[in-house]
């Protein structure tokens, strides 16, 4: 079987190697991981996670009364806060979703992408995505890259059109940059033709799949004073689940997506790799 986020994570060292833009990243800082996402359904084919974010200024949740505006009742004070999650001793700073499937399913002849790859094949719109997904990750501070409008001002999208054309650029540089084929070509086989040819895919997930390490809400304690009218109204306390804070090499396993599951691994299993000479 093919461990196809194992080959993600090959492919994404061979990238920075290869891309100025991206040369700031540490692939040691980057943990990529799979999730389940069908073809054909509605959903992103893949996600950047940031970790390194700082805990939130404190606040609290409050409401008023329609009509007369006045201050009805607050909740708690709260932080939200990043999981840790460590390989070997290693601190992780972004985790590297992909939705199986779905991401392998991608290809130009069915997406937006077509018009910036006139003459590519279709599987590039999967290399697309990936270059894509790690030039969220900003080189000057924690966190997701942030788009900066004409004015010079943060703006609040995720995107831009200059984004998604410097992923392009990007993308093109890395292909003349002439990288080992055999870095890249589990990308030119779709899921069913993966499946054909190595007998299954498999990916790195975590123990609590679905779930993964997501920012959490944490009540502060002590809790401190609240301004003004808010000191009066009624306090309604945080409704929250008790959260993961830590995760290890020991939290990851192993599952075998199909079509429509993805189930965990029983066995032994060794992995099919591609073997090449660095560039």
């Amino acid at each position: 079987m093919i461990h196809y986020t194992d080959h993600i994570s090959q492919l994404i060292r061979d990238i920075v190697l290869r891309v100025p833009a991206l040369s700031f990243i540490q692939p040691a800082d980057v943990l990529v991981f799979a999730r389940l996402g069908r073809t054909g359904a509605d959903g992103p084919y893949a996600t950047c996670h940031s970790l390194n974010l700082p805990p939130s200024e404190p606040g609290y949740y409050f409401w008023r009364d329609r009509e007369s505006g006045r201050l009805t009742r607050r909740s708690e004070w709260f932080v939200t806060k990043s999981p840790s999650v460590s390989i070997a001793g290693h601190e992780i700073k972004y985790l590297l979703s992909f939705t199986l499937p779905r991401f392998c399913d991608q290809s130009l002849l069915r997406s937006y992408k077509r018009e910036f790859y006139h003459d590519s094949e279709p599987w590039v719109a999967k290399l697309d995505t990936i270059v894509h997904e790690l030039y969220h990750i900003d080189p000057e501070e924690p966190g997701i890259r942030r788009v900066t409008r004409a004015d010079g001002e943060y703006s609040a999208r995720m995107h831009s059109p200059g984004f998604f054309q410097e992923v392009v650029q990007m993308v093109h540089q890395y292909l003349a940059s002439g990288p080992d084929p055999a870095v890249y070509e589990f990308l030119r086989d779709d899921f069913r033709q993966l499946e054909a040819r190595y007998g299954g895919v498999v990916g790195t997930t975590f123990r609590t799949f679905p779930s993964y390490p997501q920012r959490y809400v944490e009540p502060l304690s002590p809790q401190p004073a609240v301004p003004g009218e808010a000191e009066e109204v009624a306090l309604e306390r945080l409704r929250v689940r008790p959260a993961r804070t830590r995760y290890t090499e020991a939290d990851l396993r192993l599952r075998r997506f199909t079509a429509q599951a993805a189930r965990p691994l029983r066995g032994r299993f060794t992995p099919v790799r591609h073997e090449h000479q660095a560039a």
